[in-house]
């Protein structure tokens, strides 16, 4: 069995990964899928939330919100609707629309879709652990 997979982390705006890792975790849906070299092949729906992968040892962390993920046994391909590197993050910006998100929640009479509060508070989360966990 290969030690290591091809990974390619893209978004429409830019290609952010190409890299050899051991391992990774994705936000899919259904939760966070663990993937091995020699991984059984699925396409899933990614969700809101943060991806690791291992490179020598070391963990990086991305924030993700939506797309598709490509699992194959030797490569992964990961198109993700927003992506953004743990190291970009802007955690003030961060904490600042989660707390919208959640006043947004408590509020109903603000006439913001409760789905779309409770996605952005998800993503605001997301980007908050990923950069914390950098």
């Amino acid at each position: 069995m290969a030690e290591s997979i091809d990974l390619e982390i893209a978004t429409p705006e830019r290609l952010l990964v190409k890299e050899q890792v051991s391992e990774l975790l994705i936000p899919s849906k259904e939760g966070y899928l663990g993937i091995l070299p020699g991984h059984a092949a699925l396409l899933s729906q990614l969700g809101i939330g943060f991806l690791v992968y291992t490179i020598g040892g070391r963990k990086r962390y991305l924030s993700i919100r939506g797309g598709f993920v490509e699992v194959l046994p030797e490569h992964v391909r990961v198109l993700a609707n927003i992506a953004e590197r743990a190291e970009e993050i802007d955690v003030e910006r961060a904490r600042k629309k989660l707390q919208q998100a959640q006043e947004q929640v408590m509020n109903p009479s603000l006439g913001i879709d409760p789905a779309v509060a409770l996605d952005s508070m998800a993503a605001a989360q997301a980007r908050i652990e990923a950069a914390e966990k950098k």
